[in-house]
């Protein structure tokens, strides 16, 4: 006796499925090429002139420490490393006495030198200015036990209240660019949601059919 032969069930395939798999590889390659997804950001950043660096006689305020990194580069990240921890004490002991002196020169990478501009601005350096090639940062005298009735809630609701402003900002800054990102690539996502009414249309009919 012969048996039945069970019946298969039929694939349907509508003509551009696979393009609908991997049109979305390919835009996420394309804005991976042209670093659509990098976020670009800015630093405050002023030079001072030498009349200044004499008249407060920046070079005898402090007893500094001096950084220097014009030099070879596999040093330059243990430098790094130090100087954060050194502008770090500085700010919080409010020492008066000791300040930084970061040195740059023909050797520096550019990528340093933004290194060092971040440190001073992720640590709060109060007071720091660029004189020839040389950086000086320096710490903030203690506030006066008379200058606490100004001051809104302990240090520490102050730090926690910079840190939300912070992110604030960067919550802020993200979507901006996520609505300047849907401005420039619109044409991309209306195509691509377009293939995929196509493709559901051609799939109905074919099934009716």
């Amino acid at each position: 006796m012969i048996k039945e032969k069970a019946k298969r069930r039929r694939v349907f395939y509508v003509p551009g499925m696979i393009s609908l798999v991997l049109i979305p590889i390919f835009c996420l390659y394309h804005f991976y090429k042209i670093e659509a997804f990098k976020v670009y950001s800015a630093l405050e950043f002023t030079i001072s002139n030498q009349e200044d660096f004499q008249k407060y006689k920046i070079e005898d305020l402090r007893k500094y420490r001096v950084f220097d990194f014009n030099k070879k580069k596999s040093n330059g990240l243990q430098e790094l490393k130090e100087l954060r921890f050194f502008v770090r004490g500085l700010v919080k002991e409010y020492d008066i006495s000791n300040g930084a002196k970061i040195c740059f020169g023909a050797k520096t990478d550019y990528d340093v030198f933004i290194s060092v501009l971040n440190i001073i601005e992720e640590e709060n350096v109060p007071i720091w200015g660029l004189f020839s090639n040389d950086i000086y940062a320096m710490g903030n005298p203690k506030p006066k036990s008379s200058d606490r009735r100004f001051v809104c809630g302990t240090s520490k609701y102050s730090e926690q209240n910079t840190i939300r402003m912070r992110e604030e900002e960067r919550k802020e800054r993200l979507q901006v660019f996520q609505v300047q990102f849907l401005k420039q690539q619109w044409v991309l996502f209306v195509a691509y949601f377009g293939l995929v009414l196509l493709n559901i249309f051609a799939l109905f009919k074919l099934k009716k059919g």
